[in-house]
């Protein structure tokens, strides 16, 4: 029997990165890479790297600070005088959505580039990423991005990371072979939460919301993403959320 070539996967502890993670422990052996980058909740988000590194039992693991994220600002997740953008009332889970627009900057997810938005930042972990899989003879970069339901960051679509590909390949030894894998880019969020549930991927360990770091605020774009991802899938969210409206 064949050894599985070794992958490194991206992993932020959100919903995307776990199931990419599941998905690519079908074909490589993993090892996993975690970035802090002074955003809100880092701590959480490090925790659920963590859980979730220990649910796959995954050895090699690496977690780095890009604090000057922190410095550059210019997002709402990285500078606490720009507020998150949040929804004027809470999740709806008999209609499966909310029945008021963003407050804030962006007027609906999706419509345009929001302020939580962090300026170039998956080239920053992509650059981490290739660099530790170089080393240690890595085959593959996983990177959980998604395009099609995502809220339009420009670093998140298929061109960039084709492009990234070629940066790769040009800016390594001549006998390295790294693939940039985004394996679930043309997915909607509803499609990844079914897709992570027929892997037995530990959803229930992820984290998604950008404002708090116990409880999901429910109202924060990724909160809401998440929240019609799993309405429209069928399933159950069992993370906890802030003052909800759910059925009786």
């Amino acid at each position: 029997m064949n050894a599985k070539l070794k992958a490194v996967v991206l992993l932020s502890g959100g919903m995307d990165s776990c199931v990419t993670a599941a998905m690519a422990r079908e074909t490589h052996e993993i090892a996993m890479v975690h970035a802090s980058y002074g955003q809100r909740t880092e701590v959480r988000e490090r925790r659920a790297f963590k859980e979730i590194a220990d649910f796959y039992g995954v050895r090699e693991r690496l977690v780095v600070r890009l604090e000057h994220f922190s410095q550059i600002g210019g997002s709402a997740l990285t500078d606490t005088r720009i507020a998150v953008p949040e929804r004027a009332q809470p999740f709806d889970f008999a209609q499966g959505m909310h029945a008021a627009p963003l407050r804030g900057e962006q007027a609906a997810v999706g419509s345009a580039i929001p302020v939580t938005y962090v300026p170039f930042r998956n080239a920053h972990f992509l650059s981490v990423a290739v660099s530790w899989a170089e080393v240690i003879g890595a085959r593959a970069v996983f990177i959980g991005a998604v395009e099609e339901d995502s809220s339009g960051y420009p670093d998140c679509r298929a061109e960039y990371y084709r492009a990234f590909q070629q940066v790769v390949r040009e800016g390594t030894r001549p006998e390295t072979q790294i693939e940039i894998v985004t394996p679930v880019i043309a997915m909607r969020k509803s499609e990844i939460v079914r897709r992570g549930i027929s892997l037995a991927a530990p959803l229930h360990l992820t984290w998604s919301c950008y404002q708090f770091g116990e409880e999901a605020c429910g109202a924060c774009e990724s909160c809401v993403l998440r929240l019609r991802a799993f309405a429209e899938a069928g399933a159950k969210d069992s993370i906890v959320y802030r003052a909800l409206a759910r059925p009786r």
